[in-house]
C-alpha cells in the first residue's frame, strides 16, 4: 500500500493500515519528508507494541507504482477561513498538487482511493490526468455512514437497522436518499430537518478539535477492501457516472465495481442535478491543469 500525505488523515490511515494488515508493507510520501520519517519511525512503534508484520518505510512518488493501492490524503498549506462550503476551499491550492501527482501515477494499474478535499473534483482531476482507470473518493462513504448514524440516534433504533445512502457531493450539494431508506427493512418518514442539522453540525464538532481523522480513515479501509476483492460490499464512493463525477453507492463483487442509483423521487432528483452543476463547474476551473483540459 502506499499513502501520499503525512498530515493528520495520512497519519490515521497509516496507523489504521498497520493494524488492519491490509498489506505486508505500507510506503508512504509527503510534501514534507521530515514529517513522513517521523509517522514512519511512529508506526514502527505502533507495529512492534500490536504485534503487526506490517513494514512501514518512506518513499519516493515513483516508487508508488509498484504498490497494489496508493491512498492520497496530501493537503497544501492553507488557511480555510470559509464559512459555508468549507470543503470547496481547498480547490485551488490543493489542485495543482493532485494533477502533478497524477502525472507520475500515468500508466498505473493499482486502485487510487482520494481523500483530499474537495473530493469529489479531486477525485475526476487525478483519474483524467493519470488514466488510472481503478479511482474512487471517499466522501460519500463517509456522509452515509455519519446518515445512518444520526438517523439511528434520532429514531432510538440500532445503526445495523438503518439502510439509507448520501450521494451526489462530499459537501453542501450532499443528496440524502430519504425515498430509498429503510429502517429494518420498512420505509419510514425521514425527519429530515433533524438529519440535515445534525449532518451539517457534525464536522464542526469534529474539527473544533483539530481535524477529521478517524472516520475518514475508516472510509478508506472500506473502500480498499471491497475494490481489492478482499470482501463484498456495497459502498458509496465518488466514481465517474455516465457524464458525471459524484458519490454513488457502488456494488463491489470480488473487486469489480456496479453502480446503481437508489430510487429518487423528484426533489431528490433535483438536488443530484444541482450537486452535478456544481461539480462540473469546480472541475472546469481547474481544468487548466489537465493536458488536454482546454481542448475538451
Amino acid at each position: 500500500m502506499g499513502i501520499v500525505g503525512a498530515g493528520a488523515v495520512g497519519q490515521s490511515v497509516a496507523a489504521a493500515l498497520v493494524t488492519a494488515r491490509l498489506s505486508h508493507r505500507v510506503r508512504i510520501t509527503s510534501l514534507r519528508p521530515a514529517r513522513t520519517l517521523a509517522l514512519v519511525t511512529d508506526l514502527e512503534d505502533l507495529a512492534q507494541l500490536c504485534g503487526s508484520p506490517v513494514r512501514a518505510e518512506s518513499c519516493e512518488i515513483a516508487d508508488l507504482t509498484a504498490c497494489e493501492a496508493v491512498v492520497i490524503c496530501l493537503r497544501s498549506t492553507f488557511t480555510n477561513t470559509a464559512a459555508r462550503d468549507v470543503r470547496m476551499a481547498g480547490l485551488q491550492a490543493n489542485a495543482p498538487h493532485i494533477a502533478t501527482l497524477a502525472g507520475h501515477l500515468v500508466g498505473y494499474r493499482g486502485t487510487v482511493v482520494v481523500v483530499t478535499n474537495p473530493v469529489d473534483v479531486m477525485t475526476r482531476l487525478l483519474a483524467e490526468v493519470s488514466g488510472v482507470h481503478r479511482v474512487y473518493g471517499v466522501g460519500s462513504n463517509l456522509d452515509s455512514a455519519r446518515y445512518r448514524l444520526a438517523l439511528a440516534h434520532l429514531l432510538g433504533v440500532p445503526v445495523s437497522a438503518v439502510d439509507g445512502h448520501v450521494i451526489g457531493e462530499h459537501g453542501d450539494k450532499a443528496v440524502i436518499c430519504a425515498t430509498a431508506t429503510r429502517i429494518g427493512g420498512l420505509p419510514l418518514t425521514i425527519p429530515l430537518r433533524e438529519v440535515r442539522a445534525e449532518l451539517a453540525a457534525r464536522p464542526g464538532r469534529i474539527t473544533a478539535g483539530g481535524r477529521a481523522r478517524f472516520g475518514p480513515a475508516a472510509a478508506v479501509l472500506a473502500a480498499l477492501r471491497a475494490a481489492l476483492g478482499l470482501t463484498d460490499a456495497v459502498v458509496e464512493l465518488c466514481a465517474q457516472h455516465g457524464d458525471a463525477w459524484h458519490g454513488i453507492p457502488l456494488h463491489f463483487t470480488a473487486g469489480t465495481p456496479t453502480p446503481f442509483l437508489p430510487p429518487l423521487d423528484a426533489s431528490e432528483a433535483r438536488q443530484l442535478a444541482d450537486a452535478d452543476r456544481k461539480l462540473a463547474a469546480a472541475y472546469h476551473q481547474i481544468r487548466y491543469l489537465h493536458p488536454r483540459g482546454e481542448s475538451q
